[in-house]
């Protein structure tokens, strides 16, 4: 009985561990969805990064040129990558050369290292260095290692851009014009956004959020909100996002944006003003406007009180 009980266990670790692998191998469904000629983005989904899903929560963006891929984003993880270079390899043979980053948070870039093993030219903007030698880019990798396990693991490294974008300019890449505008700092100090004009698509990345309640973080939000105007400028017919789903309608997608932050600053600026103590603040505004949209829940206090303490240094 002995050793029967020994193989049927045996057997039971075996039939649950092929099982987890199997598990740890899905994720959230990707497939490129095309927005103009020569233009594609995958979605990621309206959740909190997590190894359930992959860290799949932000977007990225595919530009195929006459003689290589750019990407704009990386993904969350090198997994990631790693699929969507499977889905690219569906529609060109293509090599992919650039990734353009919009900024360096960590569920756009931890997919940098892919693409960069491969040979791709990685550009960004040059504030983006005071991150990566700082003590929150390193902490918030060894958290990621632990809470996006296995996805984000003691292999995944921070990458430090080929090329630095100092100034508004336009990169001729595979014989497309790429206007690279500097927009930050608002949702973070290095944001760039990528249009092109030739198709007029915008890659926003996280300038502009669809259908979920946006990340604020450490974001100076009076200038995202100036951030939003500029971009107003550009003569755009789609906008991919740096999350949630292509936009074909700029201006009505970029003023839900704008409005939950203008909303922020308004309720929270009043409350700082009158030195009102955040919790009593919080409670007695009227979220019912943003409530039904995802990620309410998980964010939107977070966003308040972060803007709480944000219009307090303002105002001093």
């Amino acid at each position: 009985m002995g050793w029967r009980l020994g193989l049927w266990l045996a057997g039971l670790l075996l039939l649950l561990a092929g099982a987890g692998a199997v598990q740890a191998t899905e994720g959230p469904p990707m497939a490129l969805q095309q927005v103009s000629p020569s233009a594609w983005y995958v979605q990621g989904v309206s959740e909190m990064g997590s190894s359930a899903n992959q860290n799949f929560i932000s977007n990225a963006g595919v530009v195929v040129t006459p003689t290589g891929v750019v990407l704009v984003d990386a993904l969350g993880s090198p997994a990631l990558a790693k699929r969507l270079v499977a889905e690219i390899k569906k529609i060109t043979p293509l090599p992919i050369t650039h990734v353009l980053v919009t900024h360096y948070h960590a569920d756009h870039i931890y997919g940098l290292q892919v693409f960069k093993d491969m040979g791709a030219k990685i550009f960004a903007h040059r504030a983006a260095l005071t991150y990566l030698n700082s003590d929150t880019a390193q902490l918030r990798l060894e958290a990621s290692r632990e809470q996006l396990f296995p996805w984000i693991d003691e292999h995944t490294r921070l990458v430090l851009p080929d090329a630095w974008i100092d100034t508004d300019q336009d990169l001729l890449i595979g014989g497309m014009v790429f206007q690279v505008r500097m927009v930050g700092p608002a949702h973070t100090p290095e944001d760039l956004v990528f249009y092109l004009p030739a198709e007029k698509v915008l890659f926003a990345g996280d300038l502009v959020f669809r259908n979920r309640i946006p990340f604020v973080g450490q974001a100076d939000s009076r200038h995202w909100i100036t951030a939003l105007d500029q971009l107003l400028s550009f003569d755009t017919r789609v906008i991919v996002p740096g999350h949630g789903p292509v936009s074909n309608d700029a201006r009505h997608d970029m003023q839900q944006t704008r409005d939950y932050l203008v909303y922020l600053r308004t309720a929270m600026g009043r409350a700082a003003e009158a030195m009102e103590p955040f919790d009593e603040a919080y409670e007695k505004t009227d979220w019912s406007r943003f409530g039904h949209l995802p990620l309410f829940r998980s964010a939107n206090r977070m966003n308040a009180y972060n803007t709480y303490l944000q219009l307090e240094h303002e105002a001093k």
